[in-house]
């Protein structure tokens, strides 16, 4: 903090208007840019000549560091400051869109779309922004505070969707590319007023956890059956979002739909979340916020489930880009608000971040699994019913869910054991990956679905064996 004399140059915090749209330009920013890897899928896949497994798995492996990288990125701005954090953050960022625009083959694909866009988005995007509204907004407004966020997300997407194509188009997609990239730098500017608030006389009162550490809230939490279910929740959100934001452009093209039809659906996706996400964070500030994550869940099955059973055409794809839109990132709101009404706002990045950790844990799987169903089987419908199926059980988790504070502990707990949400998150993601990997025979040729590693590609062409590190699939042929 700046300072004259050795007194504080900012003595108040800053007002509830300030704090939004410094909030909002920035989630809208980072997911802004974010959200437009869907429109990039074919044009980078084409360019430099890889297939759409190598692209699904740059998303996921992005998705995955993003979500380890969450409660990381978390915990330094709890402990050294929210705006420290979202300044490296939106510096890494646009270091890895640089990247991918110079790529010319997997390494720089996987570097700058995978590695460094996951680092930077897990320091400039949702678990760092949201905490530092939650601790700057009075609790009595922060559900809509956390709403109005969220939905600017979606603003970026509405926005940025249709400008990436344009560029795309008119351009080259390495253009466009770094029009992100410059985008994205522009975080820098926004995320001034994101500072630790300074206790006053109005905002002095101690709340649950204030005087916990770090180590104690985590036991505290590994033990709560509310917070493991609201990760095993969120890992559902995750899938469903990634893997239509990521995918739905292709299955369309496999229908016979065209991209602007596909950029049009991502786009309604976009704008009609951010009513979605402002009606959920005013709804959270009423009525129980686990109860409104069970209904979102089992809407968004529903939904799914008429997308892939009724005709699909331009019309309904519209339609189903309108209603998931409402559906998006609603979820967002009320899961952070859950977690800062359990353990209070001290350790709520961390806290949040382990939650989102399950949730791009989700996303991992949502984007690689689709990639390798839809090139081993040449349809997605297979991931289409996963979907309906995880949007039951995230509708079913959620009515477990008791969003009340969690008293500290009596005894101090001197050491806490590995935090079980992200040992609940990784076995669940074993158990799909172990799934997702079984070998599919089909015809003449067998296809051997990726690894856990980098991707390798074999192929026997008479005496030639052509080796590839970075392809998910592996085909031999006669």
């Amino acid at each position: 903090m700046l300072k004259s004399k050795g007194k504080p140059l900012f003595k108040k915090n800053p007002s509830l208007l300030v704090v939004l749209i410094a909030g909002s330009a920035t989630t809208a920013l980072a997911l802004g840019a974010r959200s437009t890897m869907g429109i990039f899928l074919d044009p980078v896949s084409d360019g430099l000549g890889l297939g759409t497994g190598s692209f699904a798995l740059m998303v996921a492996v992005q998705n995955l560091i993003w979500g380890v990288g969450q409660p990381i990125a978390g915990g330094l701005a709890d402990r050294f400051g929210t705006r420290r954090v979202l300044v490296i953050g939106a510096v890494i960022y646009a270091g890895g869109l640089l990247v991918l625009a110079e790529a010319t083959g997997p390494m720089g694909l996987h570097v700058g779309g995978g590695v460094l866009m996951g680092v930077g988005m897990a320091a400039a995007s949702f678990s760092v922004v949201l905490a530092a509204i939650g601790r700057l907004v009075d609790e009595s407004r922060r559900s809509f505070a956390l709403g109005v966020a969220t939905a600017a997300g979606s603003i970026g997407q509405f926005t940025l969707i249709p400008l990436a194509r344009i560029l795309i188009e008119a351009t080259s997609w390495e253009t466009a590319m770094l029009v992100m990239a410059g985008l994205t730098a522009l975080i820098i500017v926004f995320c001034v007023p994101l500072r630790d608030p300074e206790k006053t006389g109005e905002n002095q009162e101690v709340e649950i956890g204030e005087d916990e550490t770090l180590r104690e809230v985590f036991a505290r939490a590994s033990r709560n059956k509310s917070y493991l279910f609201l990760n095993a929740g969120f890992f559902v959100c995750g899938f469903h979002v990634t893997f239509i934001g990521v995918h739905l452009p292709k299955h369309l093209e496999d229908v016979g739909q065209s991209t602007g039809i596909a950029a049009a659906a991502l786009s309604f996706i976009g704008l009609f979340n951010i009513a979605g996400s402002l009606a959920a964070g005013s709804l959270g500030q009423r009525y129980s916020k686990a109860f409104l994550l069970s209904l979102l869940y089992g809407v968004r099955g529903l939904v799914i489930l008429g997308f892939i059973l009724l005709p699909q055409n331009p019309s309904m794809t519209i339609l189903f880009g309108c209603l998931m839109g409402l559906l998006w990132l609603s979820t967002i709101p009320l899961t952070s608000g859950i977690v800062m009404s359990q353990f209070g706002t001290k350790h709520s990045g961390t806290l949040f971040g382990i939650v989102f950790l399950s949730h791009q844990i989700g996303a991992f799987i949502g984007s690689w699994g689709a990639g390798i169903v839809r090139d081993s089987t040449g349809s997605y419908m297979g991931w289409w019913w996963t979907a309906v199926a995880l949007g039951a059980f995230g509708a079913l988790i959620h009515l477990f869910i008791d969003e009340g504070p969690v008293a500290p502990a009596v005894d101090k707990v001197p050491r806490s054991p590995i935090v079980a949400p992200v040992g609940v998150a990784v076995l669940m993601w074993v158990a799909l990956s172990i799934a997702t990997i079984t070998p599919l025979i089909q015809g003449k040729g067998r296809v051997a679905s990726g690894a856990l590693f980098c991707w390798i590609n074999f192929q026997e062409t008479n005496e030639t064996l052509l080796v590839s590190v970075g392809d998910v699939d592996a085909e031999i042929a006669n």
